[in-house]
C-alpha cells in the first residue's frame, strides 16, 4: 500500500511553528547568565571583568553600534550554527518573551542588527566570538527596540515514530537578548482592554461551586518596556467587596507596542449577586484600568420563577376572560320574540 502523501506547505508550517514554540522556550525565562539550552549558551562578549547577561544598547538614529557575540559549544563535537537578528515580542498565550523566526520579516532589532558572519561553526567544548553591528536607521522611532541575535542549529534532528508516522523534524536555537533604547522622548502608556466574564455556575445553587472567568487584554501603547502589575477587585450589590487580590499571571516585561490577551479565574464567585468587576494595571509612570459587570443569577431558579410567574399571569387572563363571558350570559334577553314575563 502507498504511503498517504503529505503536502510540504503543511510540512513546512508543521516545522516552523514548531521551531518559533523553541524560540520562545529558549528565551522566555530571565536568567542572569547566558541563554543557554544544556548544549549551547549564546551571550555578550566579555568588557573587561564583567560578565553582561544580554546586550543593554543606547543609540540615536543615523548612528551604529558595533559589539561582540559569544557561542559557546558544550557538546563532545563540533557544532555549526546560523546566526541572525530577530525582532522580539510577547506570546498570546502568557505573555512569555520570543523572537521572530528566521524567515520572518523583521522591522526592528532583527533587520538592523547584523552579525560579521552568518553561519559559524565553533569545535567541541570551544567557544568562538563574532562581531556584529546595530545600524539604527535614521528615521527610528525613540524608545526601546527588543529583540536578540540567535544561533540556530544547522542541523534537522529527526522527529519521533508513532503509529507509522514520522513527526516533523525539529531544529533548536538560543538566543543573547538586545535591549535597546533609542534617543529622544520616552512615552510610558498602558491599557486594560476588552473585559470579558464568563461565569459558570451551577443550575441548583448551593449543589456545587461557582466560577467567574475574567479575560482582558494588557495592551503597552506607549514606547518604552514595561514590568505592570495587576489588581482585580469585584464589588457587589451596595458597594460590597467580593474580591481584591494581586494578579500573579502577569509578563514580567511588556514590549513596547505589544498586546497580551490573559484569563483569570475567580473561584467561589457569587451565585446571587449584581456588581462590577474592575482590574487596574500599573508600571511606572503608566496606569490604565477597566472593567465590566455582571449579574450572577441562578439561571434554574430564575427560571422556574419565570415559569411560575407566567402561568399566574395566564391563569389571571383565563378567568378574567371567563368572567366577561358570564356578564354577557346573565344579562337582560333582547332578542326577538323572547320578550322576559
Amino acid at each position: 500500500m502507498p504511503k498517504p502523501y503529505r503536502k510540504p506547505s503543511a510540512l513546512l508550517l508543521a516545522a516552523a511553528v514548531l521551531l518559533q514554540s523553541l524560540l520562545a522556550l529558549g528565551l522566555t525565562a530571565p536568567a542572569a547568565d547566558a541563554a543557554d539550552n544544556g548544549n549551547w549558551a549564546v551571550f555578550p562578549a566579555s568588557s573587561g571583568s564583567a560578565q553582561r547577561p544580554y546586550f543593554y544598547l543606547s543609540a540615536t538614529p543615523g548612528t551604529t553600534v558595533d559589539d561582540k557575540v559569544t557561542v559557546t559549544n558544550k557538546t563532545a563535537a563540533p557544532l555549526t550554527f546560523r546566526l541572525y537578528g530577530a525582532d522580539a515580542y510577547n506570546t498570546e498565550r502568557d505573555g512569555g518573551f520570543a523572537v521572530r523566526t528566521e524567515k520572518e520579516q523583521q522591522t526592528g532589532v532583527g533587520a538592523w542588527a547584523k552579525p560579521a558572519r552568518s553561519t559559524v561553526t565553533v569545535p567541541a567544548r570551544s567557544s568562538l566570538t563574532v562581531p556584529f553591528t546595530l545600524t539604527v536607521p535614521d528615521g527610528a522611532e525613540p524608545g526601546d527596540h527588543v529583540g536578540a541575535l540567535v544561533a540556530l542549529d544547522d542541523r534537522v534532528a529527526p522527529g519521533s515514530t508513532a503509529n507509522g508516522k514520522v513527526a516533523v523534524g525539529i531544529q533548536q536555537a538560543v538566543g543573547a537578548r538586545i535591549y535597546l533604547r533609542v534617543g529622544g522622548p520616552t512615552v510610558p502608556a498602558l491599557a486594560v482592554e476588552h473585559v470579558v466574564l464568563s461565569q459558570h455556575r451551577p443550575l441548583v445553587p448551593g449543589t456545587g461551586a461557582s466560577r467567574t472567568d475574567i479575560t482582558y487584554t494588557l495592551h503597552n501603547r506607549g514606547n518604552v518596556t514595561l514590568a505592570p502589575k495587576v489588581d482585580l477587585a469585584a464589588k457587589g450589590l451596595f458597594g460590597r467587596t467580593l474580591l481584591s487580590r494581586a494578579l500573579t499571571k502577569v509578563p514580567s516585561e511588556l514590549l513596547p507596542g505589544q498586546k497580551v490577551t490573559l484569563t483569570e479565574e475567580w473561584r467561589g464567585s457569587p451565585q446571587l449577586d449584581w456588581g462590577d468587576v474592575t482590574l487596574t494595571a500599573a508600571a511606572k509612570d503608566a496606569k490604565g484600568s477597566a472593567g465590566a459587570s455582571f449579574l450572577a443569577v441562578p439561571w434554574l431558579a430564575a427560571a422556574l420563577l419565570l415559569i411560575a410567574a407566567l402561568a399566574f399571569a395566564a391563569h389571571r387572563v383565563v378567568r378574567r376572560r371567563a368572567g366577561r363571558r358570564t356578564v354577557r350570559v346573565s344579562g337582560p334577553l333582547r332578542s326577538a320574540g323572547m320578550t322576559p314575563r
